[in-house]
């Protein structure tokens, strides 16, 4: 969620799921606000890291109801700039339900959540008043690496990546993960192996992170889609960052280091393999019928969960998504109300043919079991009583491709021509 994702860094999910079994520290010990949690933890932080703080990091304390002012104005910065779209383009996907105006829910949920945050443009990490000791210390240590991170590279720049959601998450499951892991092995004494010195291991992380949302109220009832997009850069980008640590000692993840999909970050064959696996960019044409109004992308981990969120089987959301090389979602406005058209690129036929199977079966959830008929070769095409859908597979050049489209009944479903789709490695 590119313009929710500055915001969801506050979230803290993973130190709200990780905080009474990490963390021992007293955070009011010591002179002044958390001063003592400050400095013990920064000579491990830069000795875990192999980074130094050019600087001293800034520490203040704010309420919750200025937290809630900051969020709030994060989110008016937003206003105009695709939230709205990304909004139609999850509803339509069946992301989320058609009741949430998602710019509110995000609100209240991330206002609920917060403990701590680092602002990249103060370069000041906020703790909140009056939040438990032992979040706060683990938040301390987390946004301290933010704060680190922050002095070597641009870290605004990178939550600000444009209309690219899928390699905006990678980049950020590099920062959180990297925020997240250093915690874990201050936790552990910094002895290494995090999934040998944590009982249970990434098992017992992701349980603990599971049974902590749903103490929450919000992220109780936030959808999978919510929950997981804020859960994924933290423990996913962890373990990236354990692996990269375990491959690359001594280097850093920056810069042309920086994964560049999801895919990357969930394998690592796609990323430490000998050549990276890059996803592949996609242009889409100018729409046929309809008016172009947003562009963006899922990425592999995105799929998986919109699968998943409809046929509730995880094998089949992993092999429905699996093979993934890009994808690209264009929202459209027709003379008869909102539409999306979206295609994917596969690594083979195979696997993008697992994606249509998988994708019929979402089409079937999704839509109560619309009629089916087949219109032309290599097409799949589906009407209910508001919406008229269609499945094509087919290559662009000499690449396996599969186009979803989604709109009113009524419109024109040839909205995109393939022969028209540019693709770039």
């Amino acid at each position: 969620m590119r313009r929710l994702t500055r915001m969801a860094r506050a979230a803290l999910v993973m130190a709200l799921g990780l905080a009474a079994a990490c963390s021992g520290n007293d955070a009011n010990a010591g002179q002044g606000p958390y001063a003592k949690d400050v400095a013990d933890a920064i000579p491990v932080i830069q000795r875990i890291t192999g980074l130094t703080f050019k600087h001293p990091p800034v520490l203040q304390e704010k309420t919750k109801e200025q937290v809630h002012q900051y969020l709030e104005a994060e989110f008016k910065k937003s206003a105009g700039q695709g939230i709205e779209q990304q909004e139609t383009a999850y509803k339509l996907f069946g992301l989320i339900p058609d009741s949430i105006k998602l710019q509110n829910f995000m609100l209240g949920l991330l206002t609920e959540q917060v403990a701590g945050y680092y602002d990249p443009e103060t370069k000041v990490l906020y703790v909140v008043k009056g939040a438990p000791s032992a979040m706060v210390s683990f938040t301390i240590q987390h946004e301290l690496v933010h704060a680190l991170q922050d002095q070597y590279t641009d870290l605004d720049s990178i939550l600000k990546i444009h209309n690219d959601d899928d390699r905006q998450t990678a980049a950020q499951s590099v920062m959180e993960g990297q925020a997240t892991l250093v915690p874990l092995e201050l936790a552990t004494g910094g002895r290494g192996n995090i999934a040998e010195q944590l009982p249970g291991g990434w098992d017992r992380i992701r349980q603990l992170i599971r049974q902590q949302k749903d103490a929450m109220p919000m992220m109780a009832a936030a959808p999978l889609f919510i929950q997981e997009s804020l859960v994924f850069p933290y423990l996913s980008g962890a373990e990236f960052i354990h692996q990269f640590q375990q491959r690359k000692p001594g280097k850093q993840p920056f810069g042309d280091a920086m994964p560049t999909s999801t895919e990357q970050v969930m394998h690592p064959a796609a990323y430490f393999g000998a050549k990276r696996d890059a996803p592949t960019r996609i242009t889409l044409p100018t729409p046929r019928g309809a008016t172009d109004v947003y562009q963006n992308n899922l990425g592999e981990f995105s799929t998986r969960v919109l699968i998943y969120q409809q046929v509730l089987d995880q094998k089949e959301a992993v092999r429905g998504a699996a093979g993934w090389d890009g994808d690209r979602y264009m929202v459209l406005e027709t003379p008869k109300g909102d539409g999306i058209a979206w295609l994917t690129v596969w690594d083979s036929p195979v696997d993008a043919a697992e994606f249509t199977s998988a994708m019929e079966d979402v089409i079937s959830r999704q839509f109560g079991g619309p009629a089916e008929h087949t219109s032309a070769s290599h097409v799949r095409s589906y009407e209910t009583r508001s919406r008229s859908l269609t499945l094509w597979g087919g290559q662009v050049d000499g690449r396996p491709v599969v186009l979803y489209v989604n709109v009113p009944t009524g419109s024109r479903t040839d909205v995109i021509d393939p022969t028209k789709v540019k693709l770039e490695q």
